[in-house]
């Protein structure tokens, strides 16, 4: 795949940047630079169960963002083709930071502070550390899902199990072949 068309627009792909349980995320090359194209893709998820992707990514997307959730902007949707294009933004991800040993103490302080805008919406993120990049000082939430709160799953009881040196992250990354 060289080229994606999104409502007429050709971006030119670099890369793969990641697979989710929703789509796939490419970074390309717009007429205005760099972003992420996202193409959905209807691939079995046995943990999770979804409507429609595309809608479901499209109410989340509006919902963080009426919380203030720092994410990347939305700038086009195609639903014929069920394509988003997202703002890039530069830099690795708190896994890949982890990993590195450069992840600032503040990443979590900011990560805490998006849960203070969380909970009380009675919402939950998937609090993975491959759906965050520290820009600029900002800790952003690249993905767009959010559920309904459930504290097994909040960044407390779950999400922070993969944000330190843990078993649950060593066996993640050895199950993906990142050892």
């Amino acid at each position: 795949m060289d080229t994606l068309q999104v409502n007429g627009q050709t971006y030119t792909v670099t890369r793969l940047l990641g697979k989710g349980k929703g789509g796939y995320s490419y970074l390309a090359q717009g007429s205005a630079g760099p972003v992420v194209v996202k193409q959905i893709h209807h691939e079995p998820c046995s943990y999770y169960q979804f409507g429609d992707k595309l809608q479901s990514e499209l109410r989340d997307y509006r919902t963080l963002s009426a919380l203030g959730l720092p994410m990347p902007r939305l700038l086009a949707v195609d639903e014929a083709q069920e394509r988003l294009v997202k703002q890039y933004i530069p830099g690795p991800t708190v896994l890949e930071q982890l990993r590195a040993g450069t992840l600032p103490p503040e990443a979590e302080d900011q990560m805490l502070a998006m849960c203070r805008l969380l909970y009380p919406a009675g919402l939950n993120i998937d609090y993975f550390p491959t759906n965050f990049i520290l820009w600029d000082g900002v800790l952003y939430y690249v993905d767009y899902e959010c559920n309904p709160y459930d504290a097994q799953w909040d960044f407390s009881h779950w999400g922070s199990r993969y944000w330190a040196d843990t078993p649950e992250l060593r066996t993640w990354l050895q199950e993906h072949g990142q050892t």
